[in-house]
Order: structure tokens, then C-alpha cells, then sequence
């Protein structure tokens, strides 16, 4: 089976002036299909520039990145879009949803991006936004929801194009410990029922514990990579 993710001595260097910075220092690291991977590291790791370029959002100085088994180190911006919007998932600390839209809308707006017939965009996404527990908010704006169901409405985003990976930045920074927890519960039952492959990045290491694989940056290195061996239970979900 094709790897998820394959890196290869990975570096990004961005010269600020006269000065260099290291951000990435040769990194390898492949993610496997159906893994639930958590990148940790200290302000100034890397660990957010290696979510970026996983990403697609900024591109390697150096290195080879396949995904899904296509080179896409050196995609031009339009080919890296593309990509994006049709086989990555994304859920960020600040939800990034749209105010004035419903929540059945903005779970949609991958799907128009991608073409997908109206009728179709609809079904699908109440059908996510009901396995994440908010289906009942479908017709809801962000500013009448709690963040954990701001954040929920985003996961269901996330999934509405059948990624083949999701990349979760800091999905609970702004939230508090209990709805943390329903966060990455439904993360974790997300990969162990469905089998989707998520990259989670935090600092938090009560919340990387919801991750069956632990990698830890330091410096724009890798300095550990092994399973995670006290994870959390991530058999509740709020419906």
C-alpha cells in the first residue's frame, strides 16, 4: 500500500536579511495509511512548518515530499490547490469559519470548490455533520455556537472530500480541557473506525496522547519517533 506521506531529507531555510534560519534541518518521515500521528515540539521545532509543507501551503528549500505516491516537492501554486482541496482535510485552532454561514454551508464549501452537484453537497454534508454530533446545528452560524461546536463544524468540513489526510493544528488551543477531550475523541474514533489517516500537531502532551504514533521536533529535527504507549481511550463521542 502507497505511504500517505513520504519525506526525505526535508530542510526549509528562510533568509530574514543578511540571516538564514534553519527551520527544517533534513527531516525524514512517512505516515502510513490509517495512522494517527501527533508532531510535538517547543515554539520554534519546526513542527509548524512541517504541518505547512505537509500541508501544501509552503513548499521544501530541499528534499523529496511524495503524497500518495506524487511528487508534489515542487507542484506549481495552482497543482498544490488542487491537491488540497480534493485530498487534504484541514482543522485549525481557530475553526476559520465563515460568519455569516450557516454551518451546513461552510461544511459544503470544499464540495464547491471541488464541483460537487448541489444536491449531492448537501446530503454529504449533513451526513458529516451528524458524525461529529451537530447535525441539529446544520442551519446554525458559528456565533451561535459554542467553540467546541464551532470546532466540530470544522471537522466535518474536514471530511466531506474523503481526504487522505488530516492535518489538525492545535485543534484545541482555544478550548477548554472537557470539550478538548470530545475534540479529540471524535479525532480518535474518526481514524480507529473509519481508518482515516490524521497528523495532529501540539504542544499540549496530555493532548498528543489521543495519537497512536508520537513525534517530537527540537531544533528542525527530528529527535524521537516511536508509538505512542499510554494512549488516551478515544471510545466517547457526544452525539
Amino acid at each position: 500500500m502507497t505511504e500517505v506521506v513520504k519525506i526525505e531529507g526535508l530542510r526549509k531555510v528562510y533568509t530574514i536579511g543578511e540571516t538564514q534560519v534553519i527551520a527544517l534541518d533534513g527531516v525524514d518521515l512517512t505516515i502510513e495509511p490509517g495512522e494517527f500521528i501527533a508532531i510535538m515540539g517547543p515554539s520554534g521545532s519546526g513542527k509548524s512548518t512541517f504541518m505547512q509543507i505537509t500541508g501544501l501551503l509552503d513548499t521544501p528549500t530541499s528534499g523529496s515530499y511524495t503524497f500518495e505516491g506524487k511528487d508534489v516537492a515542487n507542484l506549481s501554486a495552482d497543482d498544490r490547490a488542487d491537491i488540497r482541496s480534493r485530498r487534504l482535510g484541514f482543522v485549525f485552532q481557530s475553526y476559520n469559519l465563515l460568519a455569516r454561514t450557516s454551518a451546513l454551508e461552510n461544511v459544503e464549501l470544499p464540495m464547491v470548490y471541488a464541483g460537487v452537484p448541489q444536491a449531492d453537497r448537501q446530503r454529504i454534508a449533513l451526513e458529516k455533520l451528524a458524525i461529529v454530533g451537530v447535525a441539529e446545528l446544520a442551519q446554525h452560524a458559528p456565533n451561535q455556537m459554542s467553540g467546541g461546536q464551532q470546532q466540530r463544524v470544522a471537522i466535518a468540513r474536514s471530511l466531506v472530500n474523503n481526504p487522505g489526510l488530516i492535518l489538525a493544528d492545535e485543534p484545541t488551543g482555544a478550548l477548554d480541557t472537557k470539550t478538548s477531550d470530545d475534540v479529540m475523541s471524535i479525532l480518535g474514533r474518526l481514524n480507529d473506525e473509519q481508518g482515516i489517516t490524521i497528523m495532529l500537531v501540539t504542544h499540549e502532551p496530555d493532548i498528543a496522547l489521543y495519537a497512536k504514533r508520537l513525534v517530537n521536533f527540537r531544533d528542525g529535527k527530528i529527535i524521537s519517533d516511536g508509538p505512542n504507549l499510554h494512549r488516551h481511550d478515544a471510545e466517547k463521542i457526544v452525539a
